[in-house]
């Protein structure tokens, strides 16, 4: 194969990242007081663009959406036929339009003038009607497209949501948005598997092989054989005491039906908390070898979960 298509994609990513590196040391002026604006809004923040553009407001009302900022993409057609009725005076809209003329937003910016709608306004230039209407300008560097012919929006739509990704992270951070939000979001697929705490997936109570220090050794095997974990839990007086494995077993087969569960035990054993994430409980088993890993609240054993549950919730 020739080396054109490589040459021509090294052009395109090199234009586009030359053109964030510029986007974010001429951030616009109206960035911070937007932010704040967006950050007070009591109902959605709506965003709107046609074409390509379009497809940028979907892509940044969802983030938005995810990351704790409620929004929704607004077509502007539909917009004109009946959905300005999802935008009302507890919302706050986002237009986009690389030139500012887009015709297709008139009815939109029309409406947010009527209802007194904050408007923030995307776009390359200054003296574009949306940049008029606007009541915050987010005003993007005339940077070349990186098509050939400089006309496809390539580099205006990256950066575009770039910008959207930005606001999204300052909002979020400013809320506080975490971990436990994200999963609240982000409940299916790989990401909701990820965000998973060990809680979620532990076995407890009556499922636990748990047996006293003094349990003669015949009946621990009973209580391992039952329980399908493979170990016993030792626990005395409530406190967890000590674990037993098949390492321990194989340790102990002198003599073992004349000792008892706290003689074979191993103490202190490796323990979590229910609120650990359970990609992080999978990676102390794979670290330590370990099948089962005991969950702990101080010394009082909460749960148990093994290597198995953690693959069945999707963390591989």
């Amino acid at each position: 194969m020739s080396s054109i298509p490589i040459q021509i994609a090294r052009e395109v990513l090199s234009t586009e990242a030359a053109a964030l590196t510029r986007l974010a040391s001429e951030l616009p002026v109206d960035f911070e007081p937007a932010l704040t604006m967006l950050l007070g809004v009591k109902g959605r923040i709506i965003v709107s663009g046609m074409g390509k553009s379009g497809h940028v407001a979907a892509k940044m009302a969802a983030t938005f959406a995810s990351t704790g900022s409620p929004a929704q993409c607004v077509h502007p057609g539909e917009a004109s036929h009946g959905d300005l009725g999802m935008i009302t005076p507890h919302d706050a809209v986002i237009l986009i339009s690389n030139s500012g003329e887009t015709r297709e937003l008139a009815d939109m910016i029309a409406h947010c003038a009527r209802f007194s709608v904050p408007l923030v306004a995307i776009t390359r230039r200054r003296d574009s009607i949306l940049a008029q209407a606007a009541d915050y300008l987010l005003l993007m560097p005339d940077a070349p497209e990186a098509c050939a012919i400089g006309m496809a929006p390539t580099t205006s739509t990256t950066m575009t949501m770039a910008l959207g990704d930005a606001l999204a992270v300052a909002m979020m951070q400013h809320r506080g948005f975490d971990r436990a939000h994200f999963a609240a979001f982000h409940p299916g697929g790989t990401l909701g598997a990820q965000l998973l705490r060990v809680a979620a997936v532990m076995h407890k109570g009556e499922e636990l092989p748990v047996v006293a220090p003094e349990t003669q050794m015949s009946e621990v095997l009973l209580t391992m054989s039952a329980k399908g974990f493979g170990v016993a839990i030792v626990v005395e007086q409530g406190r967890l005491s000590g674990i037993i494995t098949d390492g321990d077993l194989r340790r102990n087969m002198s003599g073992l039906m004349d000792r008892t569960a706290g003689e074979v035990a191993t103490p202190n054993p490796l323990t979590t908390t229910p609120d650990t994430l359970l990609v992080e409980a999978l990676g102390i088993m794979n670290e330590k070898k370990r099948t089962v890993l005991l969950v702990a609240e101080g010394d009082r054993l909460t749960g148990l979960i093994h290597i198995h549950d953690a693959l069945r919730a999707g963390v591989a």
